[in-house]
């Protein structure tokens, strides 16, 4: 087993099979914790007795629990060895998700909610984590193949925690993912290997590092902007479509939007295929394709009236080409930040993480606004200009 003490050890030749497999399926098993919720808001929220309206807020809880673990508990990585912090995380998630499962009432859920955002950020500590793992030549490939279980995971959650709601409820649903939890955090602690990060800061100055960070590197902006424009997207679609789905044009029942959202699973083959492209110097084309694919996936579910079979082809393609863009151009991201430098990676990473996924949060509250207000077409056209900003944005990107 590979024994990573110091920031300062000799560069690796490969990293194995067996370890890029354990974190990338920690980092899916992770990141679905964030994600169970969506398909299942209408159901939770009439039996907590949350408003229709107030639905988008079960999701947002949770992502911004995510955004403010990115930026306080991730920065750690970069002070405390990584294995003690991982698994540290791991078991608030599992604390917090049992929280979850046992309310009845909407202010203990919302709380229980945002604590399973913050135990959640754990995969943003593995993920630095294999970066420093990786040889700089293959980086963005082991990154983009981390990576691809961490969005195998993030859509896998929306299929099993529907399948699991309409044979049990969703309470079930965050029982089953407490034990799991629970069990990752100790295969995590008796496999991984050490690293101790070089750094010793302390921990407000570390806090105070980060803005020093966002100051002094531009990169870091541009890609947290640009992936911001995508992810903000890609929440309004995943939490207004299960309510598309359910409505009167499909009448879909939770298994059926189970299935649908087990579509955009193929989406999850961008990650290792970016990483790949990042790895060739083509990281500006593949944005731009990113962005692309992004919008044209809206647009799609707009050339027909929703409630006919080719409405509903047409809506599953859409899904699966948001996914591919929005995790593409994260693993392009995560590899562009990643060449900065070993030492400042985990706080990289935060900053990056926290700007987006604050965006998608608000995405998700927009999404339950304007499906309410507007239908699916206001929430469309929303999602779809999004990813355009970002790319009139990134023709200002200096060559």
């Amino acid at each position: 087993m590979t024994t990573i003490t110091s920031d300062t050890r000799p560069e690796p030749d490969s990293v194995s099979t067996w370890l890029t497999f354990l974190l990338a399926l920690s980092c899916g098993l992770i990141a679905a914790n964030i994600y169970y919720a969506q398909p299942l808001a209408g159901p939770i929220a009439a039996e907590l007795g949350l408003r229709p309206q107030s639905a988008g807020l079960i999701v947002t809880m949770t992502q911004i629990g995510y955004g403010v673990g990115l930026l306080l508990i991730v920065p750690l990585g970069d002070l405390i060895e990584n294995r003690r912090l991982i698994t540290s995380v791991i078991v608030l998630a599992a604390v917090a998700l049992v929280a979850a499962a046992l309310s009845t009432h909407p202010l203990p859920f919302l709380a229980a909610a945002l604590s399973v955002g913050v135990g959640s950020v754990a995969v943003q500590i593995l993920l630095p984590y294999a970066g420093h793992l990786a040889p700089e030549r293959i980086r963005g490939q082991v990154v983009g193949n981390v990576a691809s279980g961490l969005l195998l995971g993030i859509m896998l959650a929306r299929p099993v925690s529907s399948f699991v709601a309409s044979v049990s409820s969703w309470h079930a649903v965050y029982w089953m993912s407490s034990a799991i939890m629970a069990a990752l955090a100790i295969l995590l602690r008796w496999t991984l290997p050490p690293r101790i990060p070089q750094g010793r800061l302390g921990y407000g100055e570390l806090m105070r590092s980060m803005v020093r960070l966002a100051r002094t590197t531009p990169i870091l902006w541009r890609r947290a902007l640009y992936q911001a424009s995508l992810f903000a997207g890609f929440s309004l679609f995943w939490t207004t479509v299960p309510l598309v789905l359910a409505g009167p044009a499909f009448r879909l029942s939770q298994s059926g939007i189970a299935v649908f959202a087990l579509m955009g699973v193929a989406g999850a083959i961008s990650a290792p295929i970016a990483g790949r492209l990042a790895d060739r110097g083509w990281t500006r084309p593949a944005t731009a394709a990113s962005m692309v694919l992004t919008s044209a996936g809206f647009a799609l579910t707009l050339v027909v009236a929703p409630g006919s079979m080719l409405s509903l082809v047409l809506f599953v393609v859409a899904a699966i080409a948001i996914d591919f863009g929005v995790q593409a151009n994260v693993v392009l991201g995560f590899r562009t930040l990643f060449l900065l430098g070993a030492d400042s990676r985990s706080r990289l990473n935060g900053l990056y993480m926290a700007t987006f996924f604050l965006a998608g949060a608000l995405g998700s509250a927009v999404g339950g606004w304007a499906y309410v207000s507007g239908g699916w077409l206001l929430a469309a056209a929303i999602g779809g200009v999004l990813p355009l900003f970002a790319l009139i944005y990134l023709a200002t990107e200096k060559k």
